[in-house]
Parts: C-alpha cells; structure tokens; sequence
C-alpha cells in the first residue's frame, strides 16, 4: 500500500499543476481529469476509504493514460499521469469516509 502523506502530496501537485497551465491547455486537462474521476467512481463504488483508494493508486496509473489518449487525442500535455490522474486522485481523495478538513481522520474509536 503507498504512504499516504507522499501520495497526497502527489496529488495535491498534480492539481497545482493543472492551475498553473496555460488555459488552452487547462481544459483538456480538466476533461480527462473529469473522466478520470467517473472512472475512480466506477472502480471505487459508494463509500470507499483512503486506504482504498492508495491501493488503487498503487496498482498503477496506466488506465488513466489510456483515458487520456481518449479524451484528448491530441492534447499530449494532458497525457501525463503525474498531473491528470493525480490532480483526479486528489479530487476524488476528498470523498473518502476517513478524510475531512484536509486530513486523514483517525480509525481508531475515541475513548
């Protein structure tokens, strides 16, 4: 299972890396990140926890490349995974049952 704290920064990088790319760019990197979501909805179903969702990270990342290929063709900046998947990881991260306020919330019961 990958480490939350790096993963999460991955992620988060990913993100700052879609805000700062130029808006022609910008879109085609939104739609395939959208897309990459609808398919983190699909693999992941209803409620899913971090843990969940690391190891799917850790399974690889390559279906997400194959998304990108198909929804944007010709925008090769938006095939690369270490900013479209992972800006979708993040995104998707916040839905997580153990994730609030930017954190990951402790499993264990409180006493």
């Amino acid at each position: 299972m990958a480490d939350f704290d790096v993963s999460r920064f991955q992620w988060l990088e990913g993100e700052r890396r879609i805000r700062e790319a130029l808006p022609d760019e910008r879109m085609a990197m939104d739609r395939v990140t959208d897309k990459i979501v609808q398919e983190l909805r699909r693999r992941l179903g209803g409620p899913f926890t971090l843990d969940e969702l690391l190891d799917l990270y850790g399974q690889g990342t390559a279906w997400c490349t194959d998304i990108a290929y198909t929804v944007a063709p010709g925008a090769p900046w938006a095939w690369d995974a270490r900013t479209t998947a992972d800006a979708a990881f993040a995104r998707y991260m916040r839905e997580a049952s153990d994730y609030a306020g930017g954190r990951r919330l402790d499993p264990r019961p409180a006493d």
